[in-house]
């Protein structure tokens, strides 16, 4: 299968993943791939502090967590969009083993070569989302419709 994408830098952060050739709408791109490691491996780490803004950490269920940090590929350049053309589907094993799961990126519409992938990061955090931390994990994707966060809101306990 020819390469459809290419990472270089991105006017969103840092660097960005690109569309060297068509991608039709629902069309798998490529897999979100790094070291599986548990939660708490994760939180007892440096892969991805929530004070840093910057994460190469995809939660792949209630076990484990993808770390891109370590063996990853140039999906971990896929940056976040308020208006994404792509999004992450997770794909359960069928067996009992949980780090089998995986993660892929494919398109919601069709993509054109030159345009820069982005999908939804869908962040939640635990700690109350002070302006502190919404600064930190600021949106710079420039859709029409920008949140100006990354981070999902909060969802409102049922009897709150």
């Amino acid at each position: 299968m020819p390469r459809k994408i290419v990472a270089r830098r991105s006017a969103i952060h840092g660097n960005g993943v690109f569309a060297i050739a068509p991608i039709a709408r629902g069309e798998r791109i490529i897999e979100y791939k790094g070291r599986r490691r548990t939660h708490a491996e994760v939180d007892a780490g440096d892969s991805g502090a929530v004070e840093s803004g910057h994460t190469f950490l995809f939660t792949l269920n209630d076990e484990y967590v993808i770390d891109a940090n370590f063996e990853g590929n140039i999906a971990r350049w896929i940056n976040h969009s308020c208006d994404p053309n792509c999004e992450a589907v997770i794909e359960e094993h069928e067996g009992e083993d949980r780090r089998k799961d995986r993660v892929f990126i494919e398109a919601i519409r069709a993509i054109s070569p030159g345009e820069e992938l982005t999908y939804d990061y869908g962040i939640t955090l635990d700690e109350p989302h002070t302006p502190r931390l919404k600064k930190i994990w600021a949106c710079r994707c420039g859709a029409k419709h920008c949140t100006g966060t990354m981070l999902k809101p909060k969802r409102r306990r049922r009897g709150s």
